[in-house]
């Protein structure tokens, strides 16, 4: 069976196997961060919500610079760029786990990490467009995203079994995604694909204005559920990490199905209706998180509810495969959607530094309902802009098309002298 789904990836691309590997590698490396961060915060550092939400301001401020940061690296190819981004990723989580100990030292190397995490995501995102046709790159974006789950739930399984082992050890945790991280760069060094001639520093164009509203709220929403959804289970419920690994566990598997049905949705129905939709579930989302204990109590029935919420919620990030698709039907030229896409990262950012801080202030004044509510609010506003997407290709669409074919074309000739020398 894995023969047969061996030779499929090679038929479908010659380095396609390999990318999917790093894909689940840093999947991996990715699900053993995100189950653990907020639970070792409380129990090393054993702060309140206000400083919770603080400590999101430098956590993110590498997303804020991405646009910059992946300027700086532009004379790279993507796969290139993308290995340099799993390294630093690496590096922060061996010296969380070396020196985690320290406030500033953690600090510091949660830092870096962001910088690797946040470099990654339109590089993941480019390079993974770059391996499908314009009309199908929606359901590549869910393919890949399902090995990048399968990844997800190993490093889950990993966190939960550490745990299970002896108590909760998180610098082994960090190190094995560290490791995670460092072979998934050695994977991606070696591939050949996507935009390899050298792309501009910067786009900034009022033809992506839409794309970049967008991404704004988002990362508005975004940052309030990462910080806040889990803090909710640690601080009111306390939570320990396996229950997040498990809750993880459950998103991944989940997600093996969604991931692709979404990508083939969006192909099929479009980026709007897609975006729409996540609006609403968001909303639900949201009053679920904060008004579910005052309705029903503190009690198992709300927490099975909150669990539900922290799910959808965590499956809900694959939307984001829309407002990608979106901004590849639109860009002008081949050459603009890895720096608009990296730009996007950028405006995601610009708000999700200072919503944590806000949020933190407000829930210890009035509560974290009021939280809640606000990102109800902003949900909203992300669809009445939702409504406004149309996904009529753009006048870049032929020139994309035309490079993806001429990529290919080199990618082939290259496997061949290869396979000629080695023959």
């Amino acid at each position: 069976m894995f023969r047969r789904l061996h030779e499929r990836l090679l038929d479908v691309h010659p380095q396609l196997p390999v990318y999917l590997a790093a894909v689940a590698l840093s999947g991996a490396a990715g699900g053993m961060w995100e189950t653990s961060f907020s639970n070792y915060l409380n129990d090393t550092f054993h702060i309140g919500a206000a400083a919770r939400g603080m400590i999101e301001f430098p956590r993110e401020l590498p997303g804020l610079l991405t646009a910059v940061s992946a300027g700086l690296l532009c004379f790279l190819p993507e796969a290139r760029m993308g290995a340099v981004a799993f390294v630093l990723a690496g590096l922060g989580m061996v010296g969380v786990a070396a020196l985690g100990q320290s406030w500033a030292a953690m600090l510091g190397f949660v830092i870096l990490w962001s910088v690797g995490t946040h470099l990654s995501m339109p590089v993941a995102s480019s390079l993974t467009m770059s391996l499908a046709s314009e009309r199908s790159r929606g359901r590549r974006l869910g393919q890949v995203g399902a090995v990048g789950r399968l990844g997800t739930i190993a490093g889950c399984a990993v966190v939960w079994l550490l745990g299970r082992a002896g108590g909760v050890r998180y610098s082994a945790i960090f190190l094995t995604g560290a490791c995670a991280f460092f072979v998934a760069a050695s994977l991606l060094s070696g591939l050949r694909v996507g935009i390899r001639h050298p792309r501009p520093r910067l786009v900034v164009s009022r033809r992506y204005w839409l794309y970049y509203v967008l991404e704004l709220l988002m990362g508005a929403r975004k940052q309030v559920f990462l910080t806040f959804g889990p803090w909710v289970l640690v601080k009111i419920f306390g939570q320990p990490p396996a229950t997040f690994a498990k809750l993880w566990i459950v998103t991944a598997i989940i997600g093996l199905f969604f991931a692709p049905t979404l990508g083939r949705m969006i192909d099929r129905f479009g980026e709007r209706t897609i975006l729409v939709a996540d609006a609403l579930v968001l909303f639900a989302v949201c009053v679920a998180y904060g008004f579910a204990e005052g309705l029903l109590g503190h009690n198992a029935r709300t927490l099975f509810i909150l669990y539900a919420a922290y799910v959808i919620d965590q499956l809900s990030f694959d939307t984001g495969m829309a407002r990608a698709t979106f901004i590849s039907k639109t860009v002008e030229t081949p050459t603009h959607l890895a720096p608009t896409l990296s730009l996007g990262v950028s405006i995601n950012h610009a708000v999700s530094m200072s919503v944590p801080t806000a949020g933190g202030l407000l829930w210890e004044r009035n509560g974290y309902p009021w939280v809640f509510l606000c990102a109800g609010i902003l949900s909203v506003i992300y669809m009445g802009f939702a409504a406004l997407v149309r996904t009529t290709p753009g006048a870049g669409v032929a020139e994309l098309q035309e490079a993806a074919r001429q990529i290919a074309a080199a990618q082939e000739m290259e496997v061949g002298r290869e396979q000629v020398t080695r023959d």
